[in-house]
C-alpha cells in the first residue's frame, strides 16, 4: 500500500473517530469520514491484547493487502480497528468480512 493511502497523524485519526460515523461486526469496527481526495486513506489499528508484535503485524499486512487489491468506494478516510475474534479467521474469510462491511453499508 502506497504511503499516500495511509493515515498516520493522531489528530486526523481522532477527528474521524469523534465524528462517530461507524459500522461494525464481530471482527471489525470501522470509523469513516468523507475526504476531498480522489482516493481512500486507511488507518489500521490492532490492540496489544490480540497478540505479540509479529501476530499484529501479520494481520496489518493482510488488511493492507486486501484493501490495496480491491476497489472500494473512493474519497473516504477509514479507521479500521481489528477485534480479537479475527484470530479465528483465514485470509479468505477476513477478505469476505471486510469487503462485505465496507461495500454493504450506506454512507450518510
Amino acid at each position: 500500500m502506497n504511503k499516500k493511502y495511509i493515515i498516520r497523524k493522531n489528530e486526523e485519526i481522532e477527528k474521524i473517530i469523534k465524528l462517530n460515523h461507524k459500522y461494525a461486526n464481530k471482527y471489525f469496527v470501522i470509523y469513516y469520514n468523507e475526504n476531498n481526495l480522489n482516493f481512500n486513506r486507511f488507518c489500521i489499528s490492532i490492540s496489544k491484547k490480540i497478540g505479540k508484535a509479529y501476530i499484529r503485524n501479520y494481520y496489518k499486512r493482510v488488511m493492507k493487502d486486501i484493501l490495496s487489491k480491491n476497489n472500494i468506494n473512493t474519497s473516504y478516510d477509514y479507521v479500521i480497528i481489528l477485534r480479537n475474534a479475527i484470530l479465528d479467521l483465514s485470509y479468505n474469510n477476513i477478505k469476505e468480512s471486510i469487503l462485505e462491511l465496507l461495500r454493504g453499508e450506506k454512507y450518510e
